[in-house]
Order: structure tokens, then sequence, then C-alpha cells
């Protein structure tokens, strides 16, 4: 369990891909009214690839972690790979036990990148509840 929570602290303390895009596809801020915690996605996508992910934020350990953790995991990957992310998939990336209250923050990196597709395409922003249920 240390080794993990070591994991996060390391991609809280030295996060990966913390920059702001030049030229981004699209741009989300999204942000955890219940804590604080705030991020703003950028996503450069082309052919519905992900090309580069950049992000800035701020709040925990775990909601920029998280944020880092993603960032570094899915360049080159296709787009729909955002979509099909799950509430499973956040918290197996994270590997530490998130209790209820601690929820939001180990999801608002899927919560921003999902929501940057959906402005992207020009489509309704996806509530918090949809994020956390699937």
């Amino acid at each position: 369990m240390d080794l993990y929570a070591e994991n996060i602290l390391d991609h809280f303390r030295h996060p990966r891909g913390k920059k702001r895009l030049q030229k981004p596809s699209v741009s989300q801020e999204e942000i955890n009214h219940s804590c604080g915690d705030a991020l703003t996605v950028d996503l450069a996508i082309d052919g519905g690839v992900i090309r580069d992910v950049g992000w800035d934020g701020s709040g925990c350990a775990i909601s920029q972690a998280a944020m880092s953790m993603l960032a570094d995991d899915l360049g080159g990957k296709p787009e729909t790979h955002i979509e099909q992310m799950t509430s499973k998939d956040i918290l197996s990336i994270l590997a530490v036990p998130v209790g209820p209250r601690r929820m939001k923050c180990a999801h608002l990196a899927l919560h921003a990148l999902k929501n940057a597709l959906r402005k992207m395409r020009n489509e309704s922003p996806q509530s918090w509840s949809e994020t956390l249920s699937v």
C-alpha cells in the first residue's frame, strides 16, 4: 500500500504533462465545488487521436495525481479511449483506497476530459452523477 501512496505523492510533487498547450483543439475547466480542487485540461486531437495533453490546476494530492497519471497515459491513444474510461478505471489507476468524501477528487480529471470531448463536439456537459456512476 505504501508503494502506491508514494506513487500518488510522486505525481503530486512532480506532475506529468502540467503545461498549457499553445493551440489546443479544446480546453475545459472543471471545479470540484465540494473541496475547491480545480483543473483546466487542454487536448490536442488530430484525426481522432490524442496528440498531446496539457493541464493546469490546484487541489489535493488525489485530484492532481490522477490528472498527472492520465496525462502521462493518453498521448497517442484514440479519443474514444477517454469516452470508454469508467470510474473503475480511475480507481484502478490510483491504486489506493478512496473514501466517499474523496470520490469527486479522484474523478475530477476524468470529468474534465469527458467534458472536453463533449465541448469539442458541441454536446451538453456530463453531470457529476454520470461521471461517478460509470
